[in-house]
Order: C-alpha cells, then structure tokens, then sequence
C-alpha cells in the first residue's frame, strides 16, 4: 500500500513537471550567430538575482507551456543578468560590468553596460530585438502568459511598425484576442 502511494506520488510530481514547458535559452552572441542561419527575432529577458518579480516572470510566465512553445518556435530567448559580471560580444563591442562586487551577487549590484546599451531601467524587462538583433523594444515590468502574448505576437508579425501612435496601439490591443492560458 506504501509503495503504491510513493509510486502515484512519483507519478502525479513527473506529469506536473511534464507540464512546466522549458524554453530553449541560449547567450546572446550563440543568438546573433543562430540568426545568421535562420533569422528570427530575439527576446532577451533582462533579470537580476535579487527580483522578487523576475522569479515569478520565470515561474509562472516562461514555464507556461504556450509561452514556450510560442518562443521557441518564433525566436531566439536569450537570459541576462543586467547586473552580471559577464562580458558580453555584441555588435563589434565588448559590454561588462566595470564595477561589479562579487560580495553584492544576490543583492543590488552595479549595472551591466549591456543594461544601459539597451535602456534597461526597471526589472524585469523583456528586450525584443529584430532579425538583425537591432533593438525593437524594451518592455518593462512582469507580465502574465496572456499579457507578453499580444507583445510575442505583435513583434514577429512586425504588427508594431504600423503602430505608430498610441491610439493605433490601444485599437489594436482592445482587438486583441489571447490564446494562452494564464
């Protein structure tokens, strides 16, 4: 009877686990050299170790199996640590963290140069970048699976270059049907 329960336990926790999607996170320059070969845009989560706010970006947002599925279909998902001590190749330049302490790892750090480069101010904040990794937008702030599918959407339908004022924008969101489930 134990080891029944202990077996429908194991099995109840894999088929949970089978749910929570994985997206397939790369670097940035593996990003930029993938879209060499198939272009695509990027969507590079700008986090730090200390928001509260990025963790559940992770958990509840990026784990969700149609947001994953959706980006990694779509684009290439890149993870940085806006106040990481990383050098990072982008575009001809070499961007680091010049006054990164070690002793603040988990804590507020110093930003990244990378986080200045692409007008990283809040976290977390989710910078899409086109199939030239030239930047699109950073969109700040956590947001639910049904809140970043409109932004998911509208990037790779190129939708926002048509969107060139803020009543545009509200039309097309009022308009908008989600398909994720939250």
């Amino acid at each position: 009877m134990k080891n029944t329960v202990l077996l429908m336990l194991a099995m109840a926790f894999i088929s949970l686990n089978a749910l929570a999607q994985k997206i397939n996170w790369v670097s940035l320059e593996e990003a930029v050299d993938l879209q060499k070969k198939v272009p695509k845009k990027i969507m590079m989560d700008a986090y730090t170790n200390w928001c509260g706010p990025c963790k559940m970006l992770d958990k509840n947002t990026f784990q969700n199996k149609d947001v994953a599925d959706y980006v990694n279909e779509h684009y290439y998902a890149v993870k940085f640590n806006a106040e990481g001590n990383e050098t990072i190749n982008f575009k001809g330049q070499e961007f680091s963290n010049p006054t990164y302490d070690p002793a603040l790892a988990n804590r507020r750090n110093s930003a990244h140069e990378l986080s200045r480069y692409f007008q990283i101010q809040v976290f977390p904040t989710i910078v899409f970048l086109d199939e030239k990794a030239n930047l699109i937008f950073p969109l700040k702030g956590y947001k639910t699976p049904s809140q970043i599918e409109l932004y998911l959407k509208m990037f790779k339908k190129d939708d926002h270059k048509i969107l060139d004022t803020q009543e545009k924008f509200n039309e097309y969101y009022k308009g908008f049907k989600s398909e994720f489930k939250d």
